[in-house]
């Protein structure tokens, strides 16, 4: 079923998109999941979360791209579950690994100030990721907003996995830089 079926199904408030869109898009969903939270329950219960969220908020005007909108829905709610299970604890796998790669270009501190620039830092980001070659821009998007782990990227690239993370380490460094020359508190 294309994607405007699917979307035609939700603004009619039918049922079968739900249906619709685990038939297509459930497998992406659950690796998103599963790759962020370490737990094959977890990521069904993230997933069947994600399709009540879709229901709940489709946007008045269409996603341009389902897969998109729904991955980010997934990705987030992941994101909720891992920090409300690891609120007192560092929990192995591979979020762990990806958080605290980024650790040093990002900072956590949330006051008022920062969530104001949280866009800007978003719209810098988005260029940055933007201004990466295509085999870099794969790499780092895979690893950073669908927590692939290096194994994976590296065997699905036909890389070696010290190539695949001396990659993301160098980008990591590019990032940083690139932020702090536009004014980001590192």
């Amino acid at each position: 079923m294309e994607d405007s079926e699917i979307i035609r199904l939700y603004w009619d408030r039918n049922e079968q998109a739900i249906n619709a869109t685990a038939d297509k898009y459930g497998h992406y969903c659950k690796a998103i999941a599963k790759n962020i939270l370490n737990c094959e329950e977890d990521a069904e219960e993230c997933v069947n979360d994600t399709y009540l969220k879709a229901w709940n908020s489709m946007p008045t005007q269409w996603p341009p791209q389902l897969a998109a909108f729904l991955g980010k829905i997934t990705r987030n709610l992941s994101f909720n579950r891992y920090k409300r299970q690891h609120a007192e604890k560092r929990g192995g796998g591979e979020i762990s690994l990806v958080l605290d790669e980024l650790a040093d270009c990002v900072s956590d501190v949330d006051d008022v100030e920062e969530t104001i620039d949280r866009q800007e830092l978003i719209k810098a980001i988005d260029s940055f990721v933007g201004s990466l070659s295509e085999r870099k821009r794969r790499i780092f998007v895979r690893r950073y907003w669908y927590a692939d782990p290096v194994t994976e990227i590296a065997k699905d690239s036909g890389m070696l996995e010290g190539t695949v993370s001396k990659t993301l380490e160098r980008t990591r460094k590019q990032l940083k830089v690139y932020l702090t020359e536009r004014g980001f508190e590192i």
